[in-house]
């Protein structure tokens, strides 16, 4: 990177240029601009400087509210009202940041993904270990985010092999045929989409007293099911901190050709993030919470009971579609996001020429691995009868136990002083992690109590 301000005007160097990987060349072009920005002080150049380099936080963040998760929040304020669920998701805000802004130190360092650093740190059985781990999660993580552009297009009458064939279309040739920091923009722009459900909420006129109140109280309902309210709390706490996240970010920051400088930029991004995404859950637990919580059969409406309810609500029709759209957009954007997670895990993992700046005859095999993942998960939304509600928050429990694996992981890299210098985490830093690990292992633990012992 230090050559680059001598490439201006240097035919030599310009040779030198065309020699490199196609990849390499596009992120060293995408640096120049950075320094370009950097070092012309304008309150302007200022400006489009913090926007080039915001990105990866955000979009992991709003991916994080997915089709999934849209799912899992609106089924939980239908079952249990907003009195521990909305304190407990802004618990969650500095959760998601804890865990995310430890990707952004080790990609800009590094500059390796995350499935790299594990392979060449810890051998081939853990390198295995985690990429079956990935791949397997992000399989069942794409199948609800199709659930919810299947169920969101249904509003409009789309017919279920359309909506999922379009979108699944859509995802590959985003992937396939835009250069990474025109799929970045694009991405931003589509979850841009996700603020929808924070009108929708308002509009619910929720008890703001009681909303203001809950924060305090971390209220339980009186009879619930110590098996039931631990396998929601996993659902979304799955849906919150979940093992691509770890991948994507990492990889993300590495293909944007972030570097130490960055990091303050991309702590910020990750910061604006995990607050972007803690007010639109809290948002969706307070509509549903609002207009289904004490309802006759609410503990068991799924997303198509919920969106019924809302038709026949104040917000009629048009909210019904606002969410519905709301609905397909989450899907799609976590759907872009995972599947780039898994094509730079194998990619990194099997060293296959990895970037999204690649033309697809030059990475064919990295593009596929991803693609071909997306569309196993696409068929299996397609099986007739197939129950939507049920699979959605068993893929949340399923992520939150494949969690403390990948955190492990990260926690074992981010102590490494050879790797990361002097940017290795702060004893604070490490114990937020091990707390956050301790309690995804907790409830873990507890769930699984009481599914063998039911009486219990």
């Amino acid at each position: 990177m230090s050559v680059m301000p001598e490439l201006h005007g240097a035919s030599s160097e310009a040779d030198v240029l065309q020699q490199l990987p196609e990849d390499v060349r596009e992120r060293i072009k995408d640096r120049w601009r950075i320094y370009q920005l950097r070092h012309h002080p304008s309150w302007w150049r200022r400006l489009m400087l913090f926007l080039s380099l915001i990105g990866p936080g955000i979009l992991v963040m709003i991916a994080d509210n997915d089709a999934g998760g849209v799912i899992t929040y609106a089924q939980t304020g239908a079952m249990y009202g907003i009195g521990f669920f909305v304190p407990f998701l802004l618990l969650m805000i500095p959760v998601a940041y804890v865990v995310q802004e430890m990707t952004v130190r080790l990609g800009a360092v590094t500059h390796r993904g995350h499935a790299e650093m594990i392979w060449g740190r810890y051998g081939a059985f853990w390198g295995v270990f985690s990429l079956l781990d990935l791949t397997v999660a992000n399989i069942l993580t794409l199948v609800t985010e199709f659930i919810g552009i299947r169920v969101g297009m249904s509003v409009f009458s789309v017919p279920p092999v359309l909506s999922v064939a379009v979108a699944w279309i859509f995802l590959a040739g985003t992937m396939i045929f835009l250069h990474y920091n025109t799929w970045e923009r694009l991405a931003l722009w589509i979850a841009a989409g996700n603020i929808v459900f924070v009108p929708l909420a308002i509009a619910a006129h929720p008890d703001w007293g009681q909303v203001i109140a809950a924060v305090g109280n971390w209220h339980i309902p009186v009879g619930t099911a110590v098996g039931a309210f631990t396998y929601v709390i996993l659902a979304n706490l799955g849906t919150t901190i979940a093992p691509w996240m770890l991948f994507f970010q990492q990889s993300s920051v590495v293909d944007k050709g972030l570097t130490v400088n960055d990091i303050p930029s991309g702590q910020a991004d990750t910061a604006f993030g995990s607050l972007s995404m803690g007010i639109i859950a809290i948002a969706i637990v307070i509509l549903t919470g609002t207009l289904a919580y004490g309802h006759l059969n609410a503990a068991q409406f799924d997303i198509q009971a919920i969106l019924h309810l809302l038709r026949e609500s104040s917000l009629g029709s048009v909210g019904t579609a606002l969410f519905a759209l709301g609905l397909v957009e989450s899907g799609l954007i976590a759907a872009i996001a995972i599947t780039a997670s898994t094509s730079w895990a194998v990619g990194e993992a099997l060293k296959l020429p990895r970037s999204l700046n690649l033309r697809p005859q030059r990475a064919l095999p990295f593009y596929l691995s991803g693609i071909l993942s997306a569309g196993m998960a696409a068929l299996v939304v397609l099986i007739p009868q197939i129950p939507l509600g049920f699979l959605n928050l068993t893929v949340q429990v399923i992520a939150s136990i494949f969690m403390p694996a990948a955190m492990l992981f990260l926690l074992m890299l981010l102590n490494d002083r050879e790797i990361m210098g002097s940017y290795v985490n702060r004893r604070w830093q490490n114990y937020s992690a091990f707390t956050i690990v301790g309690f995804l292992i907790l409830a873990n633990a507890v769930y699984g109590y009481t599914v063998v012992f039911p009486s219990a």
